[in-house]
């Protein structure tokens, strides 16, 4: 029986098991199989359900071409010729020009182009899978308007992408929040003022347990998240005890956990990852340290930032 006689279930089964790297070439076969791996939602949560167990990393430094690195059981880092990342291309995976990550959810990506404290700059969602991109319509822009932050989520429950958009304006201290939901009306929905300034454009925004989740911009006793379907800014407490600024400290979604790292102070001899064990309570935050003699050489005095857990409890670090 030839491959093409399949029924569509078993095809889309077989199918789901693939790698990125396949199923992009897969997807030059036939037109069937073009519309299948692009379009076909059953093969999309297939696909999605089975690569939760090996993610797949974005690298991008702003300035050269992306890729995407798939982290199967086996994979070796000294095994580059195996290993090596997939290469995308610009303007089919990705907009032209210097673009800037916002956020990475459930296989979209969202972009910015440019500098949002000036009125020439664009929003746009990739689906580097499907090789194609859109630009994001943004609100006219208003002269008292100072800076402009964007944060990129999705909801499990609704199946909702949302695109925020913070306004910090020039002579007031608190950010006005504008919702963009993706395929309902195309528009931007201003929910109200929010009491946390937002004085940069480039902060942590975690997505777990239905809400983004981002640091107060001049305290660090303090978290921030948007719940997704309510569409409300509430706040939870940060780890007790905190020192380094609000800024020097990222959040990071970890096994599914809400933590945050502190590696600020280069002379440290640790690194802490703290854990909310229990999502909600402020009791429930767990130290771990991680030594920095365990840390190879040459790469001590330097930023970490935790990326995803991994192999049995390894922590994936940049």
């Amino acid at each position: 029986m030839r491959i093409m006689d399949l029924p569509l279930m078993i095809l889309i089964e077989i199918l789901s098991r693939l790698s990125i790297k396949p199923i992009f070439r897969c997807k030059t076969v036939c037109k069937l199989w073009y519309n299948l791996l692009s379009y076909d939602t059953l093969f999309a949560n297939m696909y999605h359900t089975r690569s939760l167990k090996f993610p797949c990393i974005y690298l991008f430094d702003g300035v050269g071409k992306p890729s995407l690195l798939e982290l199967k059981a086996e994979y070796n880092y000294y095994a580059r010729h195996c290993n090596r990342p997939i290469q995308l291309t610009p303007e089919f995976h990705y907009p032209p020009g210097r673009v800037f990550l916002v956020g990475l959810c459930n296989g979209f990506t969202c972009f910015v182009n440019g500098s949002t404290n000036i009125e020439k700059h664009f929003v746009y969602i990739s689906n580097p899978l499907l090789g194609e991109y859109f630009e994001v319509k943004l609100p006219e822009w208003e002269i008292s308007v100072w800076r402009v932050t964007y944060g990129f989520c999705f909801s499990k429950a609704s199946g909702k992408y949302k695109v925020l958009r913070f306004v910090a304006r020039k002579v007031t201290k608190v950010s006005e929040l504008e919702v963009y939901t993706l395929g309902v009306g195309e528009k931007w929905r201003n929910v109200g003022e929010i009491s946390c300034p937002v004085w940069y454009d480039k902060f942590d925004k975690v997505n777990i347990n239905g809400a983004l989740h981002w640091m107060d911009s001049e305290k660090n006793d303090i978290i921030y998240f948007f719940d997704i379907e309510t569409e409300k800014v509430k706040s939870l407490p940060a780890p007790p005890g905190l020192v380094t600024p609000p800024w020097n400290l990222k959040l990071v979604e970890l096994g599914n956990y809400l933590c945050l790292t502190d590696y600020y102070n280069t002379s440290s001899t640790n690194i802490d990852i703290w854990w909310m064990k229990e999502y909600g309570v402020s009791e429930s935050w767990t130290k771990e340290i991680i030594l920095v003699d365990s840390v190879p050489r040459g790469m001590v005095h330097i930023n970490f930032e935790p990326i995803l857990m991994w192999k049995d409890g390894e922590i994936l670090i940049q």
